[in-house]
């Protein structure tokens, strides 16, 4: 770990904002420019139910009334605010399901960061209010999500275990570097957009399965957009906010691994390194290797759930403390509940939106299936012994007659090891806008111009096929 100030400390700062300024298209490779329009179709799918859950309603509502209206749409609705505000409720809107893209830590570290829906929502809400073109906003989103995750594997540990949650940290900086990209500043005004934001990076963990778990990805893209307006007026902030001894990595965690940043921003890209993981399921990714292998196990054994003794699932300590809510009563708890997710994938054989709703979390046979689900945990050493990644996971169906199916999974449909496929994220985006009651040709012209993003001339072009209308 290095200290912060220390003699000799490396220029974290200075290297981030270079990165941002200097990167162009052509260094980006082809595979990462994919991966990067398949994420983003991924997150505009998410944003249509999220536009219209619980989070997503009660802050459009609440900006509506503000009356801030402007260039910038509402995803999924018909309201235009100013941009850091559209900013606030797409980036709310695609968290709010926890259906959006992770990128899982590294192995002896913990949790992730959800980089595509702060820094997506803040280059798209600044990029309509200004004309940008498909091209501009991606490449704008690949730098930002990329040192998003970067500076997130840079954290010290102490980051995530004194509780603070890295989407509203480091995706705070990710978007607030994406939209500096998109404003074309220098090294110079990226540096002070960062300090400006840094100030204002927050988010805690113990508000997950509660509304202001997505506002924070909302207030992380909101805040992009809010530093860069800032520092083109001129407003200042300490442009060594990163390494400095009562900077970021110091405040929140008490320092960084410098190895893990320097000389690491797209070298390799994030997305082709350890990949950003697409979900499969509308919850925490934590749980989906557990997720994947108990309905491998339903189908592969035909397993009615009246003929289920007991499940019994064992992951890491790690996994047990942030999928929290062991006995759920609400949808937003459910989201994090393990217990609740194989309780569905046993009735029902799917674990999707229509799952996520508060009648649903309470039905009689949804509570006693939970209740038939044991949730223990592997102990560091024998994480170690085993060989355990950061989601190894153990799941165990026993009958009532004895029979017991189990087995070990490593990894998650979504993960880079087991990928959803670009027809499996186009019909994911069907999927929540037929949840939404979103016209179906308004959805397919969407999904056809994200595949062809470097070609859209005006990304209102895309925006419109997400708006529901003029606004009131």
């Amino acid at each position: 770990m290095t200290t912060p100030g220390a003699a000799g400390a490396p220029p974290l700062t200075r290297y981030v904002a270079d990165f941002v300024v200097g990167t162009q298209e052509k260094d980006i490779p082809q595979e990462v420019q994919q991966l990067g329009k398949k994420a983003i179709l991924d997150a505009l799918g998410v944003v249509l139910p999220g536009a219209i859950s619980q989070p997503g309603r009660v802050l459009a509502d609440y900006l509506a009334d503000l009356g801030c209206r402007g260039d910038a749409t509402v995803l999924g609705t018909a309201l235009k605010l100013s941009p850091r505000f559209a900013a606030l409720a797409n980036g709310t809107a695609m968290h709010a399901d926890d259906y959006d893209d992770t990128l899982q830590a590294e192995t002896g570290r913990f949790q992730g960061v959800h980089p595509t829906a702060p820094v997506l929502s803040a280059v798209l809400a600044a990029g309509e209010a200004r004309g940008a073109s498909g091209r501009e906003v991606l490449l704008a989103y690949q730098v930002g999500v990329e040192v998003a995750c970067r500076l997130f594997d840079a954290t010290h540990v102490n980051h995530i275990l004194n509780g603070f949650h890295a989407t509203a940290t480091c995706g705070m900086l990710g978007a607030a570097a994406a939209v500096g990209r998109l404003y074309g500043m220098d090294a110079d005004g990226i540096a002070t957009t960062l300090g400006i934001a840094a100030s204002q990076a927050g988010g805690l963990q113990e508000n997950f399965g509660r509304s202001v778990k997505p506002f924070h990805a909302g207030r992380s893209a909101e805040v992009g957009i809010f530093a860069a307006d800032l520092q083109q007026r001129d407003f200042t902030a300490s442009p060594i906010i990163l390494e400095a001894k009562r900077g970021f990595f110091q405040a929140l965690g008490g320092g960084y691994e410098a190895p893990r940043l320097m000389d690491k921003l797209g070298r390799p890209w994030s997305f082709v390194d350890r990949g950003v993981w697409l979900k499969a399921f509308p919850t925490g990714s934590l749980g989906h290797p557990a997720m994947t292998k108990m309905l491998e196990l339903v189908k592969r054994h035909d397993v009615r759930p009246q003929d289920v003794a007991r499940v019994r699932v064992k992951t890491s300590q790690n996994i047990h403390h942030t999928l929290l809510h062991h006995r759920p009563t609400t949808e937003l708890q459910a989201k994090f509940s393990l217990e609740f997710c194989l309780a569905a994938l046993l009735l029902e054989r799917k674990c999707g939106l229509n799952q996520f709703h508060d009648e649903y979390v309470m039905r009689p046979d949804v509570q006693a299936a939970i209740a038939k689900v044991e949730y223990t945990t592997f102990t560091p050493e024998e994480a170690k012994r085993e060989s355990h990644t950061i989601v190894t996971s153990y799941v165990e169906i026993e009958m009532n007659d004895g029979t017991r199916y189990g087995e070990r999974v490593d990894a998650g449909k979504g993960n880079k090891a087991n990928p959803m496929s670009e027809d499996e994220v186009a019909d994911k985006f069907r999927e929540c806008a037929e949840f939404s009651r979103w016209p179906a040709d308004k959805a397919e012209r969407a999904i056809a111009l994200v595949r062809r993003l470097e070609e859209v001339k005006d990304v209102r072009e895309i925006t419109r096929e997400l708006a529901a209308g003029p606004a009131a």
